[in-house]
């Protein structure tokens, strides 16, 4: 599904939903994070996504980190909240969307890096690769 970011811009439509979800930054042994580069905008992001009904917050970012990256992570901490009523997803069936994230810290334990449906491409930087890198607002803001 077809996807468009709007962050504080006047021109944007008025949600219509609000949607919890989860992050995960997956920090390897060697001090770099898991990214990923999303289909929907063509941004960099953290793996993550919306939380679905009888789901924790840490299930979620479990399982949206596998599901976008094919890497398997056990959640080891909290890295904060990120909500911005001016930052609204517009999807091709109308829904217009404001999430309301919470961010965790993760490790990697398993599985084996590909990209998915979600994703054209995925790969592990360094803090230093990460600059000059085209960020999803709620990533960029994480």
């Amino acid at each position: 599904m077809a996807r468009r970011d709007y962050e504080d811009d006047p021109g944007a439509p008025v949600a219509n939903s609000l949607v919890p979800a989860a992050s995960a930054v997956v920090v390897d042994d060697d001090g770099r994070v898991l990214l990923q580069r999303r289909v929907d905008n063509g941004m960099w992001a953290l793996p993550g996504g919306r939380m679905e009904l009888g789901e924790s917050i840490g299930d979620c970012a479990i399982r949206e980190t596998y599901e976008e990256t094919g890497v398997i992570v056990e959640v080891t901490g909290i890295v904060g909240t990120y909500t911005n009523p001016g930052h609204v997803f517009a999807y091709d069936d109308g829904e217009v969307r404001q999430e309301f994230s919470v961010c965790l810290l993760a490790r990697p334990t398993g599985g084996t890096l590909r990209s998915s449906d979600e994703s054209f491409e995925v790969r592990w930087f360094t803090p230093e690769e990460t600059d000059g890198c085209r960020w999803s607002p709620a990533s960029a803001n994480t």
